[in-house]
């Protein structure tokens, strides 16, 4: 029997002067060989050393169909499929998108030293691991971002996520794969709520239609409420992950406070007091509901003094209203009775900060307004159409009865009925209108409501004038019987 070395050395010499696809042909079979072959140590080694040779191929075709052939399999041997991976993209590609053998170094230093299309097919790969996918949210272009953010199987962190906000939050593709992501948390979805508040309020800014300040002052309204409403029944870890983000960015400030106050957000306001005063949840509630410790809990959170009369009015109002509502929250919106009683409370105030204050206050209270507007002309809309639909609705079923009738007619070889001149469309009174005289007639008869029988005029003709007399007679007296009776 021929040593399986020795074959491998005659296809070799065979294959050396043949031409590309001959020898691309060839790069296959001798992978196939080293990977399924019952091959010897002897034999194994010269594949090995044949396969290392053919990385030398001045064809791409060649090394292509070798990379294809090791792509797959995790017994390839490392140093051709390394090799294959730092080879032009149109022989890398098959490794790096799906060879088993690259480790989590490999990729992150093919992501680095390579071109886009390289990273864009690193980003398509299954499992990807935080390592590879924090290393593309870092140096990776938009397209390759949305690859990535579309790619369910890759694990990326909650830092990275915001990595990829931070440097293309105004793209929608992005936004759009990143919403898609069951595993985006919640301070994921406030970063990219701000950044298209910031790209809408810079397209509008761009257009002349508002001022840079305003816009400014809708964009913190937007990441303001957008908090409050991703904190709404995201559980106590998930709250604490965006009130740290927000700390992180600045974005948590007293305004914010005083509105999830206001909203009826007290979770929410609870978290931020034991994130900035280091208190437990408990603590934090029985200090809110206490009105002598409210000093005490705003000066361990390192909240502006001035603001302290501010905050002991608004969680006032708050204890005064949340018997009443049961202590539920209405979402991000603001309550106008605790705005009101807040506004009361604050009115003997005289000082630059109590008027900021008020004015806060106020542009709250215009905003619940507007917000209760809005409430309104939804469930007023909403309404309409109910009944709108209620209406279509009958006025088929009514179209639908009709063309029944008719069939049932046409089948009973019956004449079409006419449409009632009154309009009339409830089924009972169709019947009686579509019924001839004569059996109406009948009916009548069998009720005790015939008219009285005519007797015909040339049947008296021939009736002699003294018996005629008596006819008549006898036909007026059980009438003249019946009128005695009733005197």
């Amino acid at each position: 029997m021929i040593k399986k070395s020795m074959i491998i050395r005659q296809f070799l010499a065979l294959t050396l002067n043949a031409p590309a696809d001959r020898r691309a042909q060839a790069a296959s079979a001798l992978v196939r060989a080293y990977l399924y072959g019952d091959l010897d140590a002897d034999g194994a080694w010269e594949a090995k050393t044949a396969l290392l040779s053919l990385l030398d191929d001045p064809a791409p075709s060649v090394r292509r169909a070798l990379a294809e052939a090791c792509a797959d399999s995790a017994r390839s041997p490392r140093p051709v499929v390394v090799a294959l991976s730092c080879d032009v993209f149109e022989v890398a590609a098959p490794i790096l998108a799906r060879s088993p053998v690259l480790t989590e170094a490999d990729l992150v230093e093919a992501a680095a030293l390579g071109e886009e299309e390289a990273r864009a097919v690193i980003a398509r790969r299954h499992h990807l691991t935080p390592a590879v996918s924090g290393a593309l949210a870092e140096i990776a272009d938009l397209p390759t971002l949305v690859a990535l953010a579309g790619n369910p199987t890759a694990r990326i962190t909650g830092g990275r996520l915001l990595r990829m906000v931070e440097r293309f939050g105004h793209e929608a593709d992005l936004r759009e794969a990143l919403l898609a992501r069951h595993d985006l948390p919640p301070e994921g979805r406030h970063a990219i709520a701000v950044a298209l508040a910031r790209t809408l309020s810079a397209f509008a800014t761009g257009r002349g239609w508002l001022g840079e300040a305003r816009c400014e002052r809708m964009t913190c309204e937007v990441a303001e409420r957008s908090a409050l409403d991703l904190s709404a029944g995201a559980g106590a870890a998930a709250t604490s992950r965006l009130v740290a983000h927000l700390r992180a960015t600045h974005q948590l400030n007293a305004g914010l406070i005083l509105r999830a106050i206001l909203s009826g957000r007290t979770e929410f306001a609870q978290t931020v007091f034991a994130d900035l005063s280091g208190l437990d949840h408990a603590s934090v509630a029985r200090a809110m509901r206490d009105p002598r410790a409210v000093a005490g809990l705003h000066e361990r959170a390192g909240l502006p003094a001035p603001l302290l009369p501010a905050m002991q009015a608004v969680l006032a109002a708050w204890r005064e209203t949340a018997p009443a509502t049961g202590g539920a929250g209405q979402g991000a919106g603001l309550s106008r009775r605790m705005i009101e009683q807040a506004i009361t409370a604050c009115e003997g105030w005289d000082s630059p900060e109590s008027r900021t204050v008020v004015a806060l206050l106020t542009r709250f209270e215009a905003e619940a307004a507007r917000d209760e507007a809005r409430q309104t002309t939804r469930a007023i809309l909403a309404e309409a159409a109910a009944r709108e639909t209620a209406e279509r609705q009958r006025l088929a079923a009514d179209a639908a009865w009709r063309e029944a009738m008719a069939a049932h007619r046409a089948e009973a070889g019956l004449p079409p009925t006419a449409a009632p001149a009154t309009g009339r469309t409830d089924p009972v009174g169709a019947i009686l209108d579509a019924l001839p005289d004569q059996i109406l007639e009948w009916f009548r008869i069998e009720r005790g409501q015939a008219p009285a029988e005519a007797v015909p005029e040339e049947v008296f003709a021939g009736l002699d004038a003294a018996l005629l007399a008596e006819f008549r007679a006898s036909r007026l007296a059980p009438e003249k019987d019946r009128i005695a009776i009733a005197a």
